[in-house]
C-alpha cells in the first residue's frame, strides 16, 4: 500500500498542484493571482511529464557504462519539459506586461471592475 503511494506521489501531487492552480485561476479576481494560477497550473503539467518520463531501475540517459539493453530513462519527456519551462517563462512575462497595462490603463487589478469600466 504505502509502495503504491509512494510510486503515485507525483501523479498526486500534479493533480493537487493542478486543482489549486485552477481553482485560484477561476474564483480569484484579481490579475496577479490569476497570474499565480497559470503558474501552477504549468508547474503540474511539467512535473506530469517528468513523473511519465520516469522508469524504476533505469539509468540516466547519458554516457555510461551500462550493458547492452539496459533499461534508461526518456529524455525526450526531460526535453520538451526544458522548453516548456523556457516557454512558459516568456508566456509569463508577457502576462505580467499585460496586467501592468491594465493597471496602468484602469487603475485596478479586480477583474470584474475592469469590466465593468470597459463598457
Amino acid at each position: 500500500m504505502t509502495t503504491e503511494l509512494l510510486t503515485n506521489a507525483p501523479y498526486i501531487a500534479a493533480g493537487v498542484l493542478m486543482l489549486v492552480g485552477l481553482a485560484v485561476i477561476f474564483y480569484r479576481r484579481n490579475l496577479i493571482r490569476m497570474l499565480m494560477g497559470c503558474s501552477l497550473v504549468e508547474s503540474a503539467v511539467n512535473l506530469f511529464l517528468v513523473a511519465m518520463g520516469y522508469r524504476h531501475d533505469a539509468a540516466a540517459p547519458i554516457y555510461t557504462n551500462a550493458e547492452a539493453g539496459a533499461k534508461m530513462v526518456l529524455p525526450t519527456v526531460q526535453a520538451l519539459t526544458l522548453t516548456a519551462i523556457v516557454i512558459g517563462l516568456a508566456t509569463s512575462a508577457m502576462m505580467l506586461a499585460f496586467v501592468i497595462v491594465i493597471h496602468r490603463h484602469y487603475g485596478t487589478l479586480d477583474i470584474n471592475e475592469v469590466r465593468r469600466l470597459r463598457e
